[in-house]
């Protein structure tokens, strides 16, 4: 990719936009399925990879542990071994490899150090080496870096975690805990679970493996130790990286078309097509994928995002451009994401003129004309998507280090202008 200016100036649409998209794969499908095609009882292919920052660091990750994962195509193929020898892991921003490779570093029979970027030290994962260490795995550290000495097995059992902070809390768990002896049997003690799509993706993922998994009490998953099997995955697209582009077409007033859109996913950008009917767009399923029209005006929303935090962004810019207020709320969450989500977007919203006011658990805006400005990302792709959003219906909107875009979407900002 060639160097980009930084800020980097974000096209502005002088009409209605129409375009069709071809997405890269979900970077959570493909983190999952990198993880339990590792601790398989054979090879396994992941078709339809995402390649990104995200999923490269998983990939090197598995690697580092010992096992055989090849990259080289656009399906990758993931070759299982005993996991033995020290390793160091590097977690970059992925919040997945931090919290996910940690439960199948205990499998190993070594000493595994984890770090990453800065940013990632004040990301959450106590949670998870604390429940490591009550299923009997020895942890150094509560966050970044920490380190896991591996035994070669680990005993399991019954945790309890508070993942109200974060689903992956538990997703780490159940993804190991059918290597465990008595597996895993997870409770879950405190604010609800946010984002429980993703939840039922790794259920969803594990079941695919041939893993027994009961999640029908409330607030308890059990994974059964035994097997997990090899098998193959066609990893969907993204559809939370389809945001910018369903909200592109929001904005502009112009029509975008995401090819391959699921009929039956548990992918939370699914929820898009209710959030965009309710602005006032015309959602479209159609054999072709799934067609968005945006109105002459957008309408604001009062909307509980809980279950679907990673869309506050995107859906937080469009409220900016709404004629009507809005409210989003139950995302107090986000806070603990790549950075504070809810504090930045206040700040670089307000900074473009938009009447922000910043809550607890959520946003309000209300009408405002908007201006051109720097609007920082704070090293977090979901800014950056929420940045060209606006950048593309208010002149001079300059969008700060829109490369980090590249955690879940290789060369974005190049495709991105390839719209206009």
């Amino acid at each position: 990719m060639t160097s980009l200016p930084d800020p980097w100036p974000a096209p502005r649409a002088t009409g209605p936009v129409d375009a069709v998209v071809t997405l890269p794969g979900s970077k959570s499908l493909t983190n999952r399925a990198l993880v339990l095609a590792a601790i398989a009882d054979g090879p396994s292919v992941v078709r339809r990879a995402l390649r990104s920052r995200d999923t490269s660091l998983m990939a090197a990750a598995l690697t580092a542990l010992g096992s055989a994962v090849d990259t080289s195509g656009e399906d990758w193929t993931v070759t299982p071994a005993p996991f033995v020898g020290d390793a160091t892991v590097d977690v970059g921003l992925a919040g997945t490899v931090m919290r996910f490779v940690p439960p199948i570093a205990g499998l190993s029979r070594g000493t595994i150090s984890f770090d990453g970027d800065a940013h990632m030290r004040s990301r959450p994962v106590g949670e998870v080496l604390t429940a490591l260490g009550e299923l009997g795995v020895r942890v150094e550290g509560t966050s970044l870096p920490f380190t896991v000495h591996g035994t070669g097995s680990v005993r399991g059992g019954t945790v309890v975690v508070d993942a109200s902070a974060s689903s992956q809390f538990i997703s780490a768990l159940l993804l190991a805990g059918a290597r465990y002896e008595q597996g895993v049997d997870v409770r879950h003690e405190g604010k609800p679970v946010p984002s429980l799509p993703h939840l039922d993706m790794t259920v969803a993922v594990l079941r695919h493996h041939g893993v027994e998994v009961d999640d029908s009490d409330a607030n308890r998953w059990t994974v059964a130790p035994g097997t997990v099997r090899a098998a193959d995955h066609v990893i969907e697209p993204d559809l939370s990286n389809a945001a910018p582009f369903l909200g592109l077409a929001a904005a502009t007033g112009g029509t975008v078309t995401v090819r391959d859109w699921p009929r039956e996913t548990t992918q939370a950008g699914d929820a898009l097509r209710e959030i965009l009917t309710l602005m006032g767009c015309e959602v479209a399923l159609t054999d072709a994928g799934l067609r968005v029209t945006g109105p002459t005006e957008l309408q604001g929303v009062d909307l509980d995002l809980h279950d679907v935090g990673e869309l506050t962004p995107a859906v937080a810019a469009l409220c900016a451009l709404a004629r009507t207020p809005s409210h989003l709320r139950g995302v107090g969450h986000i806070r603990h994401h790549e950075t504070d989500r809810l504090a930045a977007l206040a700040t670089e919203l307000g900074g473009l003129g938009a009447d922000v006011t910043e809550r607890p658990d959520g946003l309000d805006l209300r009408p405002a004309p908007l201006t051109g400005g720097v609007f920082h990302t704070y090293a977090d792709h979901r800014m950056a998507h929420a940045g060209v959003i606006v950048g593309a219906a208010v002149d001079g909107v300059l969008v700060e280090d829109v490369a980090t875009t590249a955690k879940t979407f290789p060369d974005f900002p190049g495709f991105w202008s390839g719209l206009f």
